[in-house]
């Protein structure tokens, strides 16, 4: 398994942004929720209509078999207002041009998301970059490495710290300033 990175540019999140919204508004949502929930892609894909419609998500994660709740913040509530006005609330938010209504596959998200990458010249991208990619900003607006560690359910700060990648940057700066 290759070790996936968040974006820690906002150009390139924006040219993403920007890529997605000129080709498939379904593809835009899909990285605009992921990079402002913070959920796995499994229970990303898993959402309904009827699910974001309200002021929170909640939900079961698959993962941890977890309850989990995230206010929609109001980036994410334009995006989700303008793509679900005529959407029956049983429909998947990500759902497939395959069967009657199923969502897009795993596969399917990485396509996705290894697309706009290479769109804006970013490697080690997977659909894990959207959840790492909430992480890092969030860490960097608000410093506080307790909740994230909460809300992705680490043993660890030092775990989190890793996960959203501000160790590498870290170890990054040091090479950076170091030279003998």
């Amino acid at each position: 398994m290759n070790f996936v990175q968040p974006i820690r540019d906002l150009d390139q999140i924006h040219y993403i942004k920007k890529y997605l919204g000129e080709r498939n508004k379904r593809n835009l949502l899909l990285f605009v929720a992921g990079i402002n929930l913070g959920l796995r892609i499994s229970d990303l894909l898993e959402l309904r209509v009827k699910d974001v419609r309200k002021q929170y998500v909640s939900l079961r994660e698959q993962k941890t078999g977890k309850e989990k709740r995230i206010k929609i913040n109001k980036t994410l509530r334009k995006a989700i207002d303008q793509y679900i006005k005529d959407k029956d609330d049983q429909e998947y938010l990500f759902k497939s041009r395959e069967g009657l209504n199923k969502p897009i596959s795993r596969s399917s998200a990485y396509i996705i998301m290894r697309e706009a990458a290479d769109y804006v010249g970013l490697d080690s991208i997977g659909t894990h970059t959207l959840r790492k990619t909430f992480g890092y900003w969030n860490y960097k607006k608000h410093k506080d490495v307790a909740l994230l560690q909460e809300i992705f359910n680490h043993s660890s700060p030092d775990i989190t710290l890793r996960y959203i990648g501000i160790t590498q940057d870290a170890m990054d700066k040091a090479m950076d300033d170091f030279g003998l």
